[in-house]
């Protein structure tokens, strides 16, 4: 006897609209990975992780933005909540299909669990050598974005990043520990990653046992699948990430977004709600469960692979001086 499956009109939605929601391919299969050299060099893949719904409006602005830029083949939008309602996630399908400012595509893929691990999963709709992993509540200016892509060109084995931190060991202590350091980093965050798309196959299939317990590790203290991912391209290339300087960025999840004006994170109540799910507001304990993740990988590896970058890199220098206009000092270069 023949058994029909019946789906919901959400779900069906959902599937006619986006196969790779229900793609069930191993993404670890070799005959999946992509030489390199076929992928495109000129363009980027786009991945924004999503999981609150309260960023809902604030995501699907900024993936309509990124649809904007001349050097973004395609974004998708990796839903990490498995408990959101499929008529939700079909309206956001199906609001996020019709949000493009320009040729670029907008998926939205459903992830099989809430694992941080799979936002590194490789994926056979992904047709460019890099990658721009963010978050729904980072805010970069178009100019700054294209420019980070430009100094990926220039630099295709390293991470390229916005916002960054470091690794050190407490004497203290003697344990690793995460921090921030004001002339060093060795950490780029997942706020805003670029890197080549062959290190997510690297990250997720390829490590052995080792890798595989260190991503256990990321599910079990959900946290550092982007310290992980440092490790990862800090072991083959013996070398620390690039910061790259932006003109405006606009971090919505920062705990530091109080008040309501136009130089605050609110926006309708937007940017409190972005802050009360955000990961960093719980500062002491996020940085000590951090540090433990750096230990444990340490362990694990039996070698500390992380190596420290200094400096920025900008797009101009700009005006050095300051002329009066107007009654007020600007730059010079401002001066008309």
């Amino acid at each position: 006897m023949s058994r029909v499956l019946y789906l919901s009109p959400s779900l069906f939605c959902l599937f006619l609209l986006f196969p790779e929601f229900i793609s069930s391919s191993d993404p670890c299969d070799p005959t999946n990975h992509r030489d390199p050299l076929a992928l495109r060099p000129d363009k980027i893949t786009v991945l924004i992780n999503g999981y609150a719904e309260s960023r809902i409006p604030l995501l699907q602005s900024l993936a309509a933005r990124y649809t904007a830029s001349p050097l973004v083949s395609s974004v998708l939008v990796l839903w990490g909540n498995p408990s959101t309602p499929a008529q939700t996630l079909a309206q956001l399908a199906h609001n996020l299909s019709t949000s493009s400012f320009g040729p670029a595509t907008i998926s939205l893929v459903r992830q099989r669990s809430s694992s941080l691990n799979l936002r590194f999963l490789p994926r056979p709709s992904i047709t460019t050598r890099a990658v721009l992993i963010c978050d729904d509540d980072v805010e970069v200016d178009s100019k700054s974005f294209e420019f980070a892509f430009r100094v990926w060109r220039a630099n295709p084995d390293r991470l390229i990043g916005l916002f960054v931190r470091s690794h050190d060991v407490d004497l203290a202590t003697k344990k690793w520990i995460y921090t921030v350091h004001p002339d060093r980093y060795s950490i780029v965050l997942t706020k805003f990653m670029i890197l080549g798309t062959r290190y997510l196959f690297r990250y997720s299939c390829e490590g052995g046992a080792a890798m595989g317990e260190m991503r256990r590790t990321v599910d079990r203290m959900r946290n550092c699948e982007d310290i992980l991912m440092n490790f990862v391209v800090a072991d083959e290339t013996n070398a620390g990430p690039v910061l790259v300087g932006a003109e405006r960025v606009r971090d919505w999840g920062d705990a530091r977004n109080e008040g309501d004006d136009g130089r605050s994170g609110s926006n309708d109540g937007v940017g409190s709600r972005v802050k009360e799910v955000g990961l960093s507001s719980r500062k002491a304990e996020h940085r000590k469960r951090r540090g433990m993740c750096i230990a444990k990988f340490h362990k694990v590896l039996g070698r500390m692979p992380l190596r420290y970058s200094y400096g920025k890199v900008v797009n101009s220098v700009g005006e050095q001086g300051l002329c009066m206009k107007g009654g007020k000092l600007v730059l010079c270069d401002r001066y008309q």
